[in-house]
């Protein structure tokens, strides 16, 4: 029969490209306009380190003439909670109390409009009947609004006066009028400079708590460049620099130096990734040429990943995504798929033009045999990723740019595919006349081995199947040894050391007063003498102490050759025993930065009652500053504090935990002049840093809690905070996400094969590539959480694909009329090398990151890791396990085990 004659297949009808083909012009246009229209897309990307999403806190600071804490908890704190509990989006609060003053924080929901969150609280307490004398102000805080750049102001030659004059009439106007910039703050003097207030205030100084400054041992100024929530740090970076720049030659004996900046890990980690990118799409399309054995064939295919991914910019551009690590983490994770469904396209037609057929017949019938399995497998994928760019809180607004970039990927990846390829396949392929004779001799003992064990396979079914659950115990086993946390800590070259000096022994008792007015020494000079002048307060004898502090841990600092540089603030947060020591290391250094820290823990001198913390620099803001911090809530104090303390002193010496601290306490146990309270309990904080990147945060988190679990009173609770508590949201997030995502791979396989049956078996497959993926992660010691999560999610589209094409081939050779014996055999002799094709392409894919180079390879490694353990594994497995499967639940294994 005429194959123009007949009536067409439903295959056939649904083949896009059949039409692609037939309107080959348009075809190639469109590819073109999308190709263009992408990279005018790719060039409007801004760089990033991770998503901006905002995490909205209400701070209300409120002051009353109250002598106690005890009397501001009862009478200021508390009526200031009670009702803000009730307002739309919060998710938490915590409480400060301190002699006469109130500091209470309201968290709200991931995404939660800042500005009406505020305007709620501020009604709230508009209804309040607060004590007599009683002030208070709202200010609204953006955790995603941090500072991005800071310079130290230092001088030879001028005093701390003429530097402040110099800041704020030269340098401060020029950087507040920046695009992006939210405020420049001065620090070392206490003022800031905030572009709304330029307008309204006739002085543009808006004091803030004082500070002190100082930068490689030197007394001075800082100047501290806060971006705007929604501004990208890499372009406020760059105008900033560029500002100083051409105000340094109009300062003479004045030196602005570089303090502190996240730009320069930023721009390291994105070229670092890019780079990764990069060679990836070169091994990828390396590995295609020796199974196909044609330059135009490998052109064709490599042609679909510089389009797809263009194409996937024009996507985020429109939803304002960046380039950033989790974007371009998701490019580089589709590049095996976005070559695979070129691969299997092309390759299907190769393989028709070698059985004589013309390139455009070839065409047509080869896109026809593999439109569904290419069409349905590559849908399931795109399934698999769209719940996780739409899952709830923090972590969805997180991930939901790596969902939609690989899904809107994956989908332009198949539309190539489908159109373009083929077109360009039945326009450039020719017959492989000269084909080397030997050829077949080389694929022959492969492909024969294969059926020789697939037969085999098919005979004794019930070791095939006791061999997969094998591999799938093993996998399950492995797990607990994995390290398990939120999002892995990076050698970023940088960290920070925060301490907090010693209060008088008179103020720390719950029921001291505000410590009285302090005179200070005479004869006293440099910055102690000029902030003396500011306020002569309790807070100024406070600092002085604090940078004293300071000074001591930088002798320690200043003889360790890896540091390149140290930057000291006293007054953190508005606390004046609060300091914090910034250090930078060398690029040429011979210690990681764990290394470094370690030892800067181990030197740094153990002052009296002076606690200090070593501390990775949080590259998502939190309510918490260490990333192990652990709310322990009760409504008796006598009872919290014991139990406090006993637990400290069970986990202080865990070898996992570093800088174990309690917050009402100073290292030798003294309490501070403070009380806390979380969600409307009093609480004491346990904190802890982890004692090195290699430490899951998961681990150390449970490792605290199973310590609490014997010993735990029955009016105690405990709540995780922060990082920790966000580790522990992720897993079950991603639990949910990834069962939601088989759900709707298996309606978009029953749709596909219209019945239950090979879904079932697909699905039944899926384990098969964990015992590979937890090698992998268990060899390299890599986290077990958010990235190696996106790499098992990945593992289970691609596995799904590799089952798809076997089990819809099958059908068509049986639709043909070949036994189900025969079908499975010349399945697996047809569709091993584009499975073989499509693994190595992948797994080529994905070595760039898995061997760890460049900045931030701690957080691309996991996933690809385990990418490539669990591909190598559910490989070699699915080729047996799926045929075998296939049969027995056709057979009825049921009944099958019934009778042996």
């Amino acid at each position: 029969m005429n194959q123009d004659s007949r009536k067409p297949t439903l295959r056939e009808r649904f083949n896009i490209s059949r039409l692609a083909i037939q309107h080959f012009r348009f075809t190639i246009l469109f590819w073109i306009a999308i190709t263009i229209a992408g990279l005018l897309a790719f060039s409007s990307l801004k760089y990033a380190l991770f998503p901006e999403i905002t995490f909205p806190v209400i701070v209300v600071n409120a002051q009353a003439p109250f002598e106690t804490v005890l009397e501001t908890q009862t009478q200021l704190t508390i009526p200031i909670e009670q009702p803000l509990k009730s307002i739309s989006g919060f998710r938490d609060v915590a409480s400060t109390s301190y002699p006469g003053r109130a500091i209470v924080n309201v968290f709200f929901d991931v995404g939660t409009s800042l500005v009406k969150s505020s305007e709620r609280v501020e009604k709230a307490l508009d209804k309040l009947s607060l004590p007599q004398g009683t002030t208070y102000e709202v200010i609204a805080v953006n955790l995603n609004e941090t500072g991005v750049i800071s310079y130290a102001v230092v001088s030879d030659h001028k005093s701390l006066e003429d530097l402040t004059a110099i800041a704020n009439q030269k340098i401060l106007p020029k950087l507040a009028d920046l695009p992006g910039v939210l405020k420049a703050n001065l620090l070392g003097d206490g003022s800031s400079i905030d572009p709304q207030d330029k307008e309204e205030n006739s002085s543009p100084l808006t004091q803030k708590y004082p500070t002190l400054v100082r930068f490689n041992g030197q007394e001075g100024l800082a100047i501290q460049v806060i971006k705007e929530s929604r501004a990208n740090t890499l372009d406020v970076v760059s105008q900033v620099e560029k500002t100083i720049g051409e105000l340094q030659p109009l300062l003479p004996d004045v030196t602005l130096t570089l303090a502190e900046t996240q730009a320069e890990y930023i721009r390291e980690a994105t070229q670092a990734t890019i780079d990764s990118l990069i060679l990836a799409i070169i091994l990828a399309v390396l590995v295609i040429f020796p199974f196909l054995e044609s330059f135009r064939a490998t052109f064709i295919t490599a042609l679909a990943i510089p389009i797809s991914l263009l194409a996937t910019c024009i996507i985020m551009a429109i939803f304002g995504f960046n380039l950033e690590t989790i974007t371009l983490l998701a490019l580089a994770l589709v590049i095996g798929i976005v070559v695979d469904d070129g691969i299997v396209d092309v390759e299907n037609i190769a393989r028709h033009i070698d059985q004589g057929e013309t390139p455009k017949q070839a065409a047509l019938k080869g896109t026809e045999e593999i439109g569904l399995a290419v069409t349905a497998s590559t849908l399931t994928i795109a399934a698999v990723f769209i719940p996780v760019a739409f899952m709830g809180g923090g972590v969805g607004k997180f991930f939901k740019p790596f969902g939609l970039t690989v899904s809107a990927a994956v989908l332009f990846s198949l539309l190539v595919a489908r159109t373009l390829s083929p077109v360009l396949a039945s326009r450039w392929l020719k017959p492989r006349k000269q084909r080397k004779q030997n050829q077949n001799q080389r694929e022959f003992p492969l492909i024969s081995s294969y059926q020789n064990l697939l037969d085999w396979s098919l005979h004794h079914r019930r070791i095939v199947m006791v061999i997969a659950l094998i591999s799938f115990i093993i996998g399950v086993a492995l797990i607990p040894l994995i390290p398990k946390g939120f999002i892995p800590n990076l050698n970023r070259g940088e960290f920070n050391i925060v301490y907090t000096s010693p209060l008088p022994k008179r103020l720390l008792t719950l029921d001291s007063p505000q410590p009285p007015t302090v005179t200070p020494p005479s004869g006293q000079t440099g910055a102690f003498d000029w902030i003396s002048q500011l306020a002569n307060s309790p807070q100024t004898f406070l600092l002085r102490k604090t940078i004293r502090v300071g000074k001591e841990f930088e002798t320690i600092l200043q003889d360790i050759p890896e540091i390149e540089s140290y930057y000291t603030v006293a007054g953190v947060q508005g606390e004046p025993t609060k300091g914090k020591i910034y250090v930078n290391l060398k690029h040429d250094r011979q210690l990681t930065t764990d290394e470094v820290k370690t030892l800067v823990r181990e030197k740094l001198p153990k002052l009296k009652r002076v606690t200090f913390s070593v501390e990775d620099i949080p590259f998502i803001q939190t309510e918490a500053e260490k990333p192990l911090q652990i709310a322990i809530k009760g409504n008796n104090l006598i009872t919290l504090k014991d139990f406090a303390q006993t637990l400290k002193t069970r986990v202080q010496d865990f070898p996992r935990l570093k800088d174990v601290a309690l917050s009402n306490q100073d290292d030798e146990g003294e309490n501070t002049y403070k009380l806390e309270r979380l969600g409307g309990q009093p609480v004491i904080y346990l904190s802890a840093n982890l004692a090195s990147s290699k430490v899951g945060l998961e681990d150390a988190a449970k490792e605290i809690e199973r310590a609490a679990k014997p010993i735990l009173p029955p009016d105690i609770t405990l709540q995780r905070w922060g990082s920790s508590a966000q580790s522990n949201d992720v897993l079950m997030t991603f639990g949910r996400t990834l069962a939601l995502s088989i759900i709707l791979m298996l309606v978009v396989l029953i749709v596909s094969f219209g019945r239950i049956l090979e879904p079932i078996v697909i699905i039944l497959s899926l384990p098969l590539s964990i015992v590979g993926a937890m090698l992998g992660l268990l060899i390299t010691q890599s986290d077990f959480g958010v990235i190696s999560l996106i790499g098992l999610i990945f593992l289970v589209g691609l596995l799904d694909k590799n089952a798809v094409l076997l089990l819809d081939y099958i059908n068509q050779l049986r639709q043909a009329g070949k036994s189900r014996e025969e079908a499975i055999l010349e399945t697996g002799a047809v569709r091993l090398r584009p499975i073989m094709m499509t693994t190595a392409s992948t797994i080529l894919g994905m070595l760039p990151l898995a061997l760890g180079w460049g900045a931030g390879a701690e957080l691309r490694q996991p996933m690809a890791v385990a990418i490539i353990g669990g591909l190598i594994t559910s490989s070699l497995l699915s080729l047996i396990v799926v045929p075998v499967l296939y049969t027995l639940l056709e057979d009825g294994w049921i009944k099958m085990f019934k009778k042996h």
